[in-house]
């Protein structure tokens, strides 16, 4: 493995990304307690710094320079940079979303800021790995940071709760992937990914130890994108995090996750695809119905939202199984779809719960269209395009995981579309009942809610905005196709 200063540039991002870090954690000692703020606001400068990096490597790969570095270990392509600039890009938005709502919780300190960035590192190196245990790594990077970040309201039972949970069962889930990696060192005697690819094409492999890789690996990634039957953390956790937080989880280790989904299974493990076709299908279709049957018992809008997360990832599940070229441009583009609807919506509810995240209950929406039509309003987008209706990002999203999966022609994908409309149908009724609650029911006078501070403001219109953008026309499909095709 050969190293020159150089090979860098692929890592720029993640190299800003802990600078700043390191510097919010060296500054925090010299910043007064009314005003970690501008700790906030040090990090979203390294947030700016690192999105003017990433512009800068999508120029480098325009021009043709060159794409790995460190053995192949590190890949610097349009796939990995699209989603280096969404993750980015959520954290950006996550940090906005918690100025106010670590003031009212009195828990605003700079080492939040500094894992929001620390995790993101974790994030950029697994969705630019081409190297097995260097996904490791990224993932192990990620997940510390969010769980920490899941009990960062220490005297908040709950919050201790899901932080333990969430520790307990992802270093069971990591246990799972890393055994995975040996099996498949065993197998293939490398664990770079284009070198396993050959190994399997040329039937150098042993089958029964790749066989065995293959599942644990999927074990392991299942868990961080929360699809069955690996999903039971998440409505506990995603309830019990402080709600800017699960809107940081909710989206941007879900993208992480299923970048190296992605990158595994379609460029290493692309000659066991027989193998590996029925895990993603039968995941699919548990994943669509866990998540959306038992949102519809749900009183609780963190859980209700924390089980619709767990169905789309189902939904995200049915382009996958479609392996080509144009289900993974599908994927990256509900990917983002996704983050925005998911941010705006957990920003809402940060919002709304107020001190303590005292009002999680449906019923504590009622009139909220009557007390601040904005905040309702965004709200309404955001559950719309959940659903999937017409002009906004969540139906073209869906249209085109359908279309990628029946262009294949496969009659079990055709069968993965019809349950997955069929899904989309359930999730009607629970979406919904929160619209009929701020629009329908009459707001109570014990549930006053806060002026909404110009940060949350601004999330909420850009990611309402973007979600309406998005079903409209943009050349985010566009970009995402050249990503896909990076993918190899």
């Amino acid at each position: 493995m050969s190293f020159s200063l150089s090979s860098l540039w692929l890592v720029l991002p993640e190299i800003v990304l802990s600078l700043f870090g390191v510097a919010v954690m060296v500054a925090e000692p010299f910043v007064g307690p009314t005003r970690k703020q501008r700790l906030g606001v040090l990090a979203l400068a390294g947030i700016v710094a690192t999105l003017a990096a990433i512009v800068f490597q999508f120029e480098l790969v325009r021009r043709g320079a060159p794409m790995e570095a460190f053995g192949g270990t590190v890949l610097m392509d349009s796939f990995s940079l699209f989603l280096h600039f969404l993750v980015t890009l959520v954290t950006a938005l996550a940090i906005l979303a918690s100025f106010r709502y670590l003031d009212r919780e009195e828990i605003h300190r700079g080492e939040y800021y500094a894992l929001l960035l620390f995790g993101t590192v974790g994030m950029g190196l697994m969705v630019g790995s081409g190297e097995l245990v260097l996904i490791f790594l990224g993932l192990e990077i990620s997940s510390i940071s969010t769980y920490i970040l899941a009990g960062f309201r220490r005297t908040a039972l709950r919050s201790n709760e899901a932080a333990l949970k969430y520790f307990l069962l992802g270093s069971f889930a990591t246990a799972f992937f890393l055994f995975g990696i040996a099996l498949l060192f065993g197998a293939t005697g490398t664990t770079i990914l284009t070198e396993i690819r050959s190994a399997l094409a040329n039937a150098q492999a042993n089958a029964a130890l790749t066989w065995m890789g293959i599942a644990f690996l999927f074990v392991g990634l299942a868990f961080k994108v929360a699809t069955a039957p690996f999903q039971v953390w998440t409505p506990d956790v995603y309830e019990g995090a402080p709600a800017p937080v699960t809107a940081f989880l909710s989206v941007g280790p879900k993208a992480a996750a299923m970048a190296a989904f992605l990158r595994i299974f379609l460029t290493a493990l692309a000659p066991a695809a027989a193998k590996w076709f029925w895990l993603i299908w039968v995941s699919a279709v548990l994943t669509m119905f866990v998540g959306n049957l038992a949102a519809l018992v749900q009183t609780n809008i963190k859980r209700m939202l924390a089980y619709s997360s767990i169905a789309h990832a189902g939904y995200i599940l049915i382009a996958f199984a479609a392996g080509t070229q144009y289900g993974v441009a599908a994927v990256l583009f509900y990917l983002v779809v996704y983050a925005l609807m998911k941010l705006g919506a957990f920003t809402v509810v940060a919002h709304v719960s107020g001190p303590g995240e005292e009002r999680l209950n449906i019923r504590d929406y009622a009139g909220l269209a009557t007390r601040q039509p904005l905040v309702a309003g965004c709200f309404a987008v955001f559950l719309f395009s959940l659903i999937g209706v017409p002009l906004t990002g969540g139906f073209l999203g869906k249209f085109y995981i359908f279309q990628a999966a029946i262009a294949e022609g496969s009659r079990w994908l055709l069968w993965l579309v019809i349950l997955g409309a069929i899904n989309t149908a359930i999730s009607i009724y629970y979406y919904l009942r929160v619209v009929i609650a701020m629009y329908f029911r009459e707001p109570s006078a014990e549930m006053p809610v806060a002026a909404v501070p110009p940060s949350v403001a601004f999330v909420l219109t850009l990611t309402a905005l973007g979600t309406i953008y998005l079903g409209l026309a943009s050349p985010v499909l566009i970009r995402a196709t050249a990503a896909a095709q990076a993918l190899r």
